[in-house]
This record gives structure tokens, C-alpha cells and sequence, in this order.
């Protein structure tokens, strides 16, 4: 049975100042809290109702498990139609950048992106391609809003997402710096070479000037319609292939 502090105290991580205060976030549905049971994130607790009993297991990890009721669950959940249970994880400690761990490897950089679900879908793709790191700007939408984190469907816990002053960052580095802007040379006649960053910018804004000034080589995805502009998320997956393609 939950009381009522566990409840204030779940429901104030919904919110990210207190996320940041505690350390923590959340995550839901047994497919998701298992990735991160796997992984090198530290889960805390585990609620979960009756239903889920049977799926949790066992695992190697040291966690709190609280049995509560589907009603009980509602009133912590941030979904609509909750799932069978939900995870307190510690947040990972922030590491300071530095250019030489990003050599012999494509690391995506974001720019002020806003909406968690592309966030979410973001590192989800880039799973998939298998990239280890992302980069953000200060401004770009927390990793571990809730949103975002039931929109990476458990690929948040292989990844890294960093966050930091991306002009102070791109500047010291000798790697190459792709940017996807509207005046670039087509994707599919750049060649990528073996490492570098690739930056792509705000849904409405694109890529801010400051960050501009560090870019090497203009890419662009040509447009053979008539749509006024591309998805974020849909742009991210079309240069994740076409790297991985060139590497």
C-alpha cells in the first residue's frame, strides 16, 4: 500500500526541478525497467501490481519492491492508461566533455530540440543504428522527462546523452562537424568519412547561429516534394543510415 509522502513524493518527479533535486526519474511498463535492470543505470524502486508479479523475475540488482494496486497506480503514473509498473532510476552522474572520447566514431549533437517524443524517437533510432552517444544543448528537452524516456521504448539505458555548451565543445574539436541545413550538399553525395559530429537543430529555429559558426561541411536531406519542412526525428533516421552506410 502506498502512503500518502510516496505518492507526493513519486508525483514530484514528474516535475524536472525535482527530478534534479532527488536524482532521479522514472520509468514504466516491464519492457522498459528491464532495460535498465540490464544496464549500468541503478534502479532504486520498483512498484508494480499484482499482474506484473509474475514477469518481474529475479535480476542482479539491489531494488526496493513495493506490491501496490492498479488504483494506486494511477495516482503515480504520468501515462494515461498506466502499465503494470513503474521505476524509480537514478540519474547518471554528468561527466565533463571531452572531444578525444568522441574519436573513430559518429556522435549526433542536438540543438535546442523541444519536443520530447522527438527526443524519444531520436535515441530510439539511434539505438537502433547503434550509436553509443548523444549531445545536447543546454536548451534541448531533459532525457529524462518522462516523456521522452517512455518514448525511447528502453533505449535510453544503451545510450549516453550528454548535455553541455555545444559552441564551447565543437570548437575544440578536429573532428569533422556536419550540420544539416537547408543549403548543404545532398546526403546522398557527402562523404562522411569514419568519425565527426553530425548537428541537427530546433523543430522550428534549426541549427542557432553560435553553433553554425563551428560546422565544416553542410549537409542537407533534398526535397522532392512539396512539404514545407521534415520531421527532426524522420531527419535523424535518414542521416543515422546514411552514415552508418558510409562507415
Amino acid at each position: 500500500m502506498l502512503s500518502k509522502s510516496q505518492v507526493s513524493f513519486v508525483n514530484a518527479l514528474h516535475q524536472k526541478k525535482h527530478r534534479k533535486e532527488h536524482l532521479l526519474f522514472i520509468a514504466e511498463g516491464y519492457k522498459s525497467i528491464t532495460e535498465f535492470l540490464q544496464s549500468d543505470y541503478s534502479v532504486d524502486t520498483i512498484f508494480y501490481t499484482p499482474s506484473a508479479a509474475p514477469k518481474l523475475g529475479k535480476f542482479s540488482q539491489k531494488v526496493k519492491l513495493v506490491e501496490i494496486s492498479a488504483n494506486e497506480l494511477k495516482k503515480i503514473s504520468t501515462l494515461t492508461t498506466p502499465q503494470d509498473c513503474l521505476a524509480l532510476i537514478h540519474t547518471p552522474q554528468k561527466t565533463i566533455l571531452s572531444t578525444e572520447s568522441f574519436k573513430n566514431k559518429f556522435t549526433i549533437v542536438l540543438d535546442g530540440v523541444q519536443d520530447p517524443g522527438n527526443l524519444g524517437t531520436i535515441i530510439r533510432t539511434a539505438d537502433w543504428f547503434g550509436f553509443s552517444e548523444i549531445v545536447c544543448s543546454e536548451d534541448t528537452v531533459e532525457a529524462y522527462n518522462p516523456k521522452v524516456v517512455q518514448a525511447t521504448m528502453g533505449s535510453l539505458a544503451r545510450l549516453k546523452v550528454h548535455y553541455g555548451d555545444l559552441t564551447s565543445l565543437l570548437k575544440q574539436t578536429k573532428l569533422p562537424v556536419f550540420g544539416a541545413l537547408l543549403n548543404g550538399t545532398p546526403v546522398y553525395e557527402t562523404d562522411f568519412g569514419r568519425e565527426g559530429f553530425l548537428i541537427l537543430g530546433n523543430e522550428g529555429n534549426g541549427i542557432s547561429e553560435s553553433v553554425i559558426t563551428t560546422i565544416t561541411n553542410k549537409v542537407t536531406i533534398p526535397r522532392f516534394g512539396n512539404a514545407e519542412s521534415l520531421n527532426v526525428a524522420i531527419s535523424a533516421g535518414i542521416f543515422c543510415s546514411e552514415l552508418r552506410r558510409s562507415k
